[in-house]
Parts: structure tokens; sequence; C-alpha cells
């Protein structure tokens, strides 16, 4: 039986989404490290499809930032410098503000019994010491105030710098110490908004990203070089 041109194309572009998907899964679960080369036909028999649906894959997964293709070499995972993170930090501190600003004027009960929820599901990954879970509930606090300010564009790219960030892969919190802190400045954020304040949202949204930024840039700084203890015998 003859399939349709646009239903074959509906099922290859279904195809790709999925192959899209999971490759991108691989990728920010670290499973595709920084760096790595990805090969049509590895990467098509691992995940049992044609090479045209991971070909598609890598146009789209290089316009969102997660790799990057090189002339006669191949496509390869990208890697994020200190330096890209930090100027990654500061551009999200300037979308949170315009954020948190939007959010205090329309926020609606249901949106704030939402994220006040993930901020209580946070403080109890802190009581239990587990950083990943805690890890995964701040990115969807993030992306769901984003997303409830109700501005598509803003959201987009939002959520690519998120990826981009993500091949960051010193992770800022690894420190338990750490935790406390971080969730005690998403209870702030979510209080600021609730009052309606703009100004005050918008600030406590600011200042989180850039104590977050603070935070990555201690954690990765060189580490001073010890001198020599033994003292030197002069003759």
């Amino acid at each position: 039986m003859t399939v349709h041109p646009t239903i074959a194309l509906l099922q290859s572009s279904s195809l790709t989404s999925v192959v899209q998907q999971e490759i991108e899964r691989q990728i920010l679960a670290g499973e595709l490290e920084p760096g790595a080369k990805l090969t049509e036909a590895a990467l098509a028999e691992r995940l049992g499809v044609s090479r045209g649906p991971i070909r598609e894959a890598f146009r789209s997964l290089e316009e969102s930032g997660l790799v990057r293709q090189e002339k006669n070499r191949g496509v390869f995972v990208r890697n994020i410098d200190l330096g890209e993170a930090m100027e990654i930090y500061d551009l999200r501190a300037l979308m949170d503000e315009a954020v948190g600003r939007r959010l205090a004027e329309r926020i609606t009960p249901e949106q704030l019994k939402a994220v006040r929820g993930m901020v209580e599901q946070m403080e109890q990954a802190v009581k239990a010491g587990d950083a990943d879970r805690y890890h995964l509930i701040n990115l969807d606090f993030h992306d769901k105030l984003v997303e409830f300010a109700g501005n598509r564009k803003l959201t987009a790219i939002y959520r690519r710098l998120i990826k981009e960030l993500s091949l960051f892969r010193r992770m800022n919190l690894a420190d338990g110490k750490l935790l406390p802190i971080s969730a005690n400045e998403h209870r702030a954020i979510v209080k600021a908004i609730a009052s309606g304040d703009r100004e005050a949202a918008g600030r406590a949204m600011r200042e989180h990203v850039m104590e977050s930024k603070e935070r990555t840039e201690r954690n990765n700084a060189p580490q001073p070089v010890r001198a020599n203890s033994r003292k030197v015998r002069h003759a």
C-alpha cells in the first residue's frame, strides 16, 4: 500500500521529534558528555532508526545550542566554559527580573499555589539531603515561573539558555550546605511575587540568579597552589 506523502511527512516528523528528544535527554543527563562526537551510524543503531531522523535531529539540536557541526569533522556535544556560563547567568538575571515584575501583577491563585508546592518539595529534598531531586524541582520551578509570565518568545529563549547552562556540568549546588540557602531564596521569591510588589519581585528573582552565578564562580575558581612547607636548609 502506498503511503500518502502528507502522512509520510507526518510520520517522519514525528520520528525525528522523538529521536531529537531522546538525544537531548542523553545530553542533558550527561550520558553524552560535552565534547563527545556524535555519529549518525552509531546513534541510528542504538535508537533503532535510519540515519535520516538522526540527521534532522542534529539540525534541530544545533539550533537549540546543544551540539555543534564542524565541517569535515562531524557533530559534537557543545562544551560551555565558565566564561560563557557567566554570560548566561547575566542574561538570565535580566530575564528573571522582568518575569518577577510581570508575575507580581498577573499571577493567579492557582499558579501561586503550584509554585508554593514546589518550594515545599524543595525544602523536603533539603531535609532528605537529596541534591539531585532538589536540582530537578529547582529547574521546574523556574520554568513554571517563566511560563506563567505568558510571553512565549521569552519562554523559548529562556529554555534554550537553561539547556546550554546544563552543559556546564559543574554543579554549584553540590555542596549540601548551600541547599537550605537556595531554598530560602526560592521562598523569598514566592513571597515577593505574592505581595504584588513589582520592584520587590523583580529584585528577588534577579538577586537569586546573581547569587547562583557567584556560587558557581566560587566553586570553579582556580585553587591556590600551596607553597612547600618544608624549610630549606642553607649550607
